[in-house]
């Protein structure tokens, strides 16, 4: 069975945190439409500002890993077939394209660095007057 077979054949997916600061098993995971089981403690996710990552990922923290088996058989169907319908929604936000296309990653990126400034702006808590002409 091939590497992308497997991950085609899997309903859930651990996402341990490993190494580096990121992981290549998230994106992997969206992509084969696999339920994200993300094992990590204190993990900024790819664009956590704008993506609600607990409607199409399970996160658990590191220090409750033996409670794995548990909290994944507490999930029920209905509730597993939502979070994988959720993934494939947000695929779209992580594909790149030649020609950006509405909602794809170009523009999450774009969004997500103007969400971070306008956040910034806010909590500058400059007097409005500066911006005022």
């Amino acid at each position: 069975m091939s590497y992308v077979e497997h991950m085609k054949s899997n309903r859930l997916c651990i996402c341990p945190m490993g190494y580096e600061v990121n992981s290549p098993r998230i994106l992997e995971s969206i992509y084969y439409d696999c339920v994200l089981v993300i094992i990590a403690d204190n993990f900024v996710l790819p664009f956590e500002v704008i993506l609600n990552w607990s409607s199409f990922s399970v996160v658990l923290p590191e220090k409750d890993v033996e409670k794995l088996k548990n909290v994944l058989s507490s999930i029920p169907l209905w509730r597993y077939l939502r979070i994988q319908e959720c993934v494939q929604m947000v695929q779209r936000h992580f594909l790149w394209h030649a020609r950006p296309e509405k909602y794809d990653l170009f523009h999450v990126i774009l969004h997500s660095i103007w969400y971070s400034r306008l956040k910034q702006i806010k909590n500058a808590a400059l007097p409005l007057s500066i911006f005022c002409f």
